[in-house]
């Protein structure tokens, strides 16, 4: 287990019960693992049923932000102060034993669960906003036009406290049964990344606006 920032340990909640030896409780392996993609998933129950839902999100300082519409089902759900699990998972290889029972993944993932609020005072929203925006594409916020009223009104931001939390990690390693070692059987790790492709302009983009410094960057980034 990882040093942790606890200063009583995990919560019962967010004690990693399933490979405990894989657990990690240190803020700064939660944070590289939320920093590390802007996808996450976002778990809350409405009216008894459980449900799951695909986000983008931004971590800033020890708040977790996501947004969306405020027609959404999850979203009104937060008006109320609902609690919520977040998951955010980075594959970083397929791990290929010899046998398919100890095949696995290499992968960092993380848990935060808390109580949800809406964000309403414009300062934190236009912080959340631009940090959610950027999250995705670095510096996209600044280049792209301002918001229009009637889209900042249809935006609905939610926070989520850092204080609660978990990761789990799994290395590249391959653990196979001791009299497997000696089978002529290939064994081994296949590393997995993020790859851009080249940027495809809107058809009705004039020919004389150049690829913005964001897109550039990322796509340099990721070849």
């Amino acid at each position: 287990m990882g040093k942790t920032n606890y200063p009583q340990g995990p919560s019962e909640r967010t004690t990693v019960k399933r490979s405990p030896d894989r657990a990690d409780y240190d803020r700064e392996t939660l944070d590289a693992i939320l920093d590390g993609t802007f996808v996450c998933h976002v778990g809350f129950v409405h009216d008894g049923t459980p449900f799951v839902i695909p986000s983008i999100h931004a971590r800033v300082g020890d708040t977790l932000y996501f947004h969306g519409s405020p027609a959404s089902r999850m979203l009104r759900l937060m008006k109320k102060g609902a609690e919520v699990s977040v998951a955010v998972t980075l594959v970083d290889s397929i791990v290929v034993a010899r046998s398919a029972f100890n095949s696995s993944l290499g992968f960092r993932s993380a848990l935060v669960i808390g109580e949800a609020r809406v964000v309403d005072d414009p300062e934190e929203r236009e912080l959340a906003l631009a940090a959610i925006t950027n999250a995705v594409l670095p510096g996209r916020w600044d280049e792209a036009r301002e918001m229009k009223r009637n889209e900042d009104k249809g935006t609905l931001v939610v926070a989520v406290p850092i204080e609660e939390y978990s990761a789990k990690v799994r290395g590249s390693e391959v653990d196979d049964e001791d009299d497997d070692y000696d089978l002529p059987v290939w064994a081994g790790a296949i590393p997995l990344r993020t790859a851009a492709g080249d940027p495809q302009p809107d058809q009705r983009l004039a020919d004389d606006i150049e690829v913005p410094e964001s897109v550039r960057r990322f796509v340099e980034g990721h070849q």
